[in-house]
């Protein structure tokens, strides 16, 4: 196949899949905004939406305060910010379109009516009205893209190559949510801990506690769509130990960080060519490195460093799928 086609594949899978993890995220903070908390709380989780996505700086450049509002019109509309859903899914029906001799008839026209609808959704005031049932769309469409690509493919390099990028783009978007949200986590512990020893709390307000804690977790699993699999795997209370280990090292997860490598090593495996054995070498060593792991191992090494590994060296990985398969970087 040629490279340039690759890419092109390539990146339209990993701009449907941003696309997707943007509506997940905005989704759930839209949801969660609707709990009972400070001024404060409520302004720090949306700087951590801004952050998993390392758009804070960009953010901070066009507006002034921080909004509910204009968070997520500077991710949903905004034409100047290249991770926006509008961005993201433009850009993957530009992908499409360069290498509609590659996809079916059927995956081209998700790709293409998918934007035309977007286009509709930005010139009314849907979003505004209800921003979860235009989140829901988005994953509804990204979820036609996937499952008209598995129903209707060949699997031969153009699937193959489509695959990786969604895996890549999931596995890193995982690692994000993640380290974001344990951090945020672990500051809003220290805040209450810091309450707790200046002033006696009542048990109402220890139960009350206990239940955004319930809600601040569940919703990070909400994001993943690992609520209802963190029930079915553990029957138990939700726990933050619990929540890191299905969503890193739980191979049966669809969105866990092992789950995603596992497929990025099944698909480089059937795109190999004959300078991508240490790019193989190098994913395996990633798969490796999770799968033999333990969740304690983990957080007593700490969470954040390992999480910051992984992330350096998936965007390695990407690096060097791109000078293996695809259109070389820019210099």
């Amino acid at each position: 196949m040629l490279s340039r086609t690759a890419d092109h594949l390539f990146w339209m899978a990993r701009y449907t899949e941003r696309a997707e993890n943007t509506a997940r995220m905005l989704d759930v903070h839209v949801q969660t905004a609707l709990l009972p908390q400070s001024t404060d709380d409520a302004e720090q989780g949306w700087r951590a939406v801004l952050g998993i996505s390392e758009l804070l700086y960009g953010y901070n450049q066009k507006y002034d305060k921080l909004t509910q509002k204009d968070v997520i019109d500077f991710m949903v509309r905004d034409p100047n910010n290249p991770s926006s859903i509008a961005s993201c899914l433009r850009q993957a029906r530009e992908n499409a379109r360069a290498v509609r001799g590659a996809l079916t008839t059927e995956a081209w026209e998700i790709q293409n009516a998918t934007w035309i609808k977007m286009q509709s959704y930005l010139q009314t005031n849907a979003l505004e009205q209800n921003p979860s049932d235009f989140f829901e769309w988005v994953k509804h469409r990204s979820h036609l893209s996937r499952g008209v690509t598995i129903g209707t493919m060949l699997e031969d390099e153009a699937f193959h190559f489509i695959r990786l990028g969604t895996f890549l783009e999931r596995a890193d978007n995982t690692a994000r949510i993640i380290d974001v949200k344990f951090h945020g986590a672990k500051e809003t512990q220290s805040h209450k801990q810091g309450q707790s020893q200046s002033q006696s709390q009542s048990q109402g307000a220890a139960q009350e506690a206990g239940q955004l804690d319930f809600y601040y977790w569940a919703a990070i699993l909400r994001s993943v769509s690992g609520f209802e699999i963190y029930r079915k795997v553990y029957r138990d209370v939700i726990t933050p130990e619990r929540v890191a280990e299905l969503l890193i090292l739980r191979a049966d997860m669809p969105r866990s960080l092992l789950a995603c490598m596992g497929n990025v090593i099944s698909n480089l495996h059937h795109v190999r060519n004959d300078v991508s054995a240490d790019t193989e070498r190098f994913a395996g060593k990633l798969h490796a490195d999770l799968k033999f792991a333990r969740i304690e191992e983990i957080l007593e090494a700490g969470l954040h460093d390992t999480l910051t590994e992984f992330l350096e060296r998936i965007f390695e990985l990407g690096n060097r799928i791109s000078r293996d398969f695809l259109v070389p970087l820019a210099a």
